[in-house]
């Protein structure tokens, strides 16, 4: 029962979340710092200039991770810590970190997976425009360049982006995130198509950089529909759900049809011209990018059943567990979503994130026997080890390594298989810790004991 040959075990994470250093050695502002220190953007009024305090106890958790027998390394590259000013004058501290990072995995055998971008915009450029700015994708090849110049030769795996859904839709649509703006959609528009501009840049400079084979994604917020029942015409309306623009920034096929198809798909393509943005033509074969696998990032889904032809999306029954985020777990998303994406795209799938927020604290001897997250992990991914038996499933990285900064739930959200005190910054490994070893161990077989 075990996963395939070479399959990728890891754990997650962003720089943000865990690096602290916010203004350290030369580091620029993000839009998630000013986010930080301001009043009513963040849970109780939590602060992330210190964060899980990475940024000066790196060593310590490459070796934690070696420690719980982590295989691969998913983590974010702060690009205002890279590039202060988000282009431009390379800030030396900066490179110097993600540097000793590399050669700290690669000594204990941890491939990295790299994101460029998780959400961190340089406020530098943010005051400029940020993504409304025409050359906002020029901006976002040039620090994909330095990235692969500098760190190219520890670098196989590359995400380009993490969860466009969110820092597009969240953070210039709805205004739930950074830099909380809530944008007409002729204007989220625009912003869309200079991400989607920046990804087709991105991959293309990667590629004529590094002087190896790489490897190259985006992580997909991926909430996909599923079947409410296993009847066909409920597992056909579920796929077509999964792919339809229900007028937010939301659906997997918004960001991959244009960079995997060359074009948008027609409900968007309708949906904007009534906003008034017409996406440039010329534009398309910038964008479409030979990309290698389809990472997605899932911790839920939404039953949807077919009554005569028409999506119909039933209540959860109250009989439906929840987690600290109010979200229902329902694992048939391993094997339900993975399968649509490979269907549309056919291209191997990797989940860059799965994972479980609970209520949770030390108990009196110490120890976080966070027994729910086992459970978690193994309906999860004995419904991911089903699909993989259909279809290519190359990699697995459990979100997160140790509770963080949550964004604007602050450090009240705890996901880790490590517990963090933002007090004493103490890392704790959780009881799912050392079963998560074990998975790895087994590749994949302890789930199902």
């Amino acid at each position: 029962m075990a996963f395939q040959k070479n399959f990728a075990w890891g754990v997650a994470t962003a720089s943000y979340q865990i690096e602290g250093g916010a203004t350290a050695d030369g580091k620029g502002l993000n839009v998630w710092d000013v986010a930080s220190m301001t009043e009513g953007r963040v849970f109780e009024g939590h602060r992330g200039e210190v964060g899980c305090d990475h940024y000066h106890r790196m060593k310590e958790d490459v070796a934690l991770m070696k420690q719980l027998g982590i295989k691969a390394y998913r983590f974010s590259i702060s690009w205002s810590r890279l590039l202060p000013e988000g282009t431009g004058k390379i800030n030396e501290a900066g490179k110097k970190f993600y540097l000793d990072l590399f050669r700290e995995l690669k000594a204990a055998s941890i491939e990295p997976w790299v994101t460029l971008f998780h959400w961190d915009y340089p406020y530098a450029l943010y005051q400029k425009g940020g993504w409304l700015h025409p050359e906002s994708s020029d901006w976002f090849e040039e620090y994909a360049r330095v990235c692969g110049e500098l760190f190219g030769e520890y670098m196989e795996h590359i995400i380009l982006v993490n969860e466009p859904e969110c820092f597009v839709g969240l953070g210039h649509f709805t205004g739930g995130h950074a830099p909380f703006l809530k944008l007409p959609v002729f204007d989220v528009a625009r912003v869309a198509h200079n991400v989607l501009l920046a990804c087709g840049k991105a991959e293309k400079v990667l590629r004529k950089t590094i002087g190896h084979p790489v490897l190259i994604g985006t992580a997909q917020a991926y909430w996909p529909a599923i079947p409410a029942t296993d009847a066909e015409k409920d597992i056909a309306m579920a796929k077509r759900e999964t792919f339809t623009c229900h007028r937010d920034f939301g659906c997997p096929a918004l960001w991959l049809d244009p960079l995997l198809k060359g074009k948008y798909p027609e409900d968007y393509l309708a949906w904007f011209r009534e906003n008034g943005f017409v996406p440039p033509t010329e534009d398309m074969e910038i964008i479409k990018s030979k990309l290698d696998f389809c990472g997605l990032n899932t911790y839920s889904g939404n039953p949807v059943r077919d009554e005569n032809g028409t999506p119909v999306y039933p209540v959860p029954s109250p009989a439906v567990p929840k987690t600290d985020m109010r979200w229902n777990v329902f694992p048939r998303t391993m094997y339900f979503g993975p399968k649509f994406i490979y269907e549309r795209y056919g291209l191997p799938v990797v989940y860059t994130e799965d994972g479980v927020a609970l209520t949770e604290w030390k108990d009196l001897n110490g120890e976080i026997n966070d027994d729910s997250r086992i459970d978690f992990l193994k309906r999860y991914l004995r419904e991911l080890h089903r699909a993989a038996q259909e279809i290519p499933v190359a990699g697995y990285f459990y979100w997160t390594l140790y509770d963080n900064y949550e964004w604007t739930e602050g450090f009240s959200k705890k996901f880790g298989i490590v517990h963090f005190d933002p007090e004493t910054l103490e890392r704790t490994p959780k009881k799912s810790a050392w079963f998560y070893k074990k998975v790895i161990e087994t590749n994949g077989e302890e789930v199902f004991k």
